[in-house]
């Protein structure tokens, strides 16, 4: 083997890996020695990935995108399925299926009042100042913000198949301006919150808390260095997971694909866009199975540890946001200014004003964390949505992480009649219009779930 920097195929990943750790170091020192970037909450992976994507475009750098979406791809299952093998405190109850339902009607309900703003302004534009602009193109709102730019990607395509010219791009645009919102207007609202009082001393608290042993271990657990490093044992459960989780929707898409090829088309799709779902469940049924195992003998130890999970899980979201940001591409938005930045700026205003109704009603005992949790999935990604959460509740402490993982998997459920409708809206300018009634129809049904539904003992 060619051994040398000829061989770039040995050395490329290393070398996009060590952009991203420099990245990170670099942010870390100018958080440290700048008060303006200290003050401002800016979390370091995004700084990181604003300042790779910078040094990309003034040419000092090459990014390999491809390679930046894939570890954004693999870094969001690896880092759920890290987080869902830890072991819960308390047992938990049928209280965390309701929220997860709730939690499922506030993602989807989300998608539908982003599509409903986004139909009316590329409709109200395309009969005034852009007679020629493809009317259901505001549904790409939805999928870039609401789903990310997987979806945005595939149903962009669609679109520009469909006589959209530059679909595909103004898709991925309107995803990578969601990012953009999520982690930078995030940002800004968590420093006006912190300003006003809003967060206690939830951000104060991050450094000065000084955790006892029992924080960093339980009870019977494996030793910290035996045979093999405790550490090594996380990753290799975190990985077998993983591995599972490819097996699982490998058998999956195949199936279907073998039934129902026309179905394939669109389910397939959805099933490797949240392998993330996947993976956490199938990490919660090992956990289960420890357990079990442990309970009745089987097992002597308990072989996860909280702590050392924990910073795993952050560790594949630190990457996942720098590689993230590092990899929009901002040529996507080609000639299309008007509807991009009206469709960016009211995105972000009307999810912003969605949630903190929904959220209060949902969420009464940490508000915040799911507002700002929810915020930043509904405009970026899962990814961005646990990013800004760790700003204030960086143990992961409260429900909201757990609730993007629940609401997502509920609402791949309520969300089958929204592209159902994305599908339709093309067929003609009538179409636009029928899909937008029928998406405020359907949002009218999913708010009287969200604050009419109760729980059977507080009936």
């Amino acid at each position: 083997m060619d051994y040398s920097a000829a061989n770039t195929s040995l050395w490329g990943f290393i070398l996009q890996l060590a952009l991203i750790a420099g990245a990170i170091l670099l942010a870390n020192l100018l958080r440290q020695k700048v008060p303006f970037i200290r003050r401002s909450l800016m979390p370091i992976a995004v700084l990181g990935g604003f300042l790779l994507l910078i040094l990309k475009y003034t040419g000092l750098i090459h990014v390999d995108n491809t390679l930046m979406e894939m570890l954004v791809y693999h870094g969001i299952a690896l880092g759920f399925i890290a987080m869902s093998l830890r072991v819960p405190e308390e047992k938990g109850s049928l209280s965390g299926s309701f929220t997860g339902l709730k939690s499922g009607a506030i993602i989807v309900s989300t998608y539908l009042v982003q599509g409903v703003v986004g139909l009316l302004v590329t409709i109200g534009l395309a009969c005034t100042v852009m007679p020629g602009l493809f009317r259901a193109a505001g549904l790409l709102l939805p999928m870039g913000y609401g789903q990310g730019p997987g979806q945005a990607n595939n149903i962009g395509s669609s679109y520009e198949a469909l006589g959209f010219a530059g679909g595909r791009s103004f898709g991925l645009a309107v995803a990578a301006a969601g990012y953009i919102v999520a982690c930078v207007v995030g940002v800004v609202i968590l420093n006006i919150l912190s300003r006003k009082g809003k967060l206690g001393d939830r951000t104060a608290a991050r450094e000065d808390t000084q955790p006892d042993a029992g924080f960093f271990q339980s009870k019977d657990e494996i030793p910290v260095s035996d045979s093999i490093d405790k550490l090594s044992i996380q990753i290799a459960l975190v990985m077998v997971v993983y591995l599972a989780t490819y097996l699982c929707a490998w058998g999956l898409t195949s199936g279907i694909a073998a039934l129902s090829p026309g179905l394939a088309g669109t389910v397939n799709t959805l099933i490797w866009g949240f392998n993330f779902i996947i993976g956490s469940a199938l990490a919660m049924l090992l956990r289960v199975l420890l357990q079990k195992g442990k309970n009745s003998g089987l097992i002597r130890r308990q072989y996860q540890n909280n702590y050392l999970l924990n910073r795993i899980s952050g560790f594949f979201f630190d990457i996942m946001i720098v590689a993230g940001i590092a990899s929009i591409n901002l040529e996507d938005i080609r000639g299309l200014w008007v509807p991009f930045l009206l469709l960016a700026i009211l995105g972000g205003v009307v999810t912003w004003i969605h949630l903190t109704i929904v959220c209060r009603k949902v969420y009464p005992n940490y508000y915040y964390e799911g507002l700002i949790s929810m915020f930043g999935m509904l405009t970026g990604t899962i990814s961005s949505g646990v990013l800004l959460l760790r700003e204030i509740d960086p143990a992961l402490q409260t429900p909201a992480a757990n609730n993007l993982i629940t609401g997502s998997s509920f609402g791949i459920i309520l969300g089958a009649p929204v592209l159902i409708l994305v599908g339709m809206a093309p067929k003609s300018n009538l179409m636009c219009w029928i899909v937008a009634a029928i998406a405020a129809v359907y949002l009218a049904l999913l708010y009287l779930l969200i604050f009419k539904l109760r729980k059977k003992k507080d009936a």
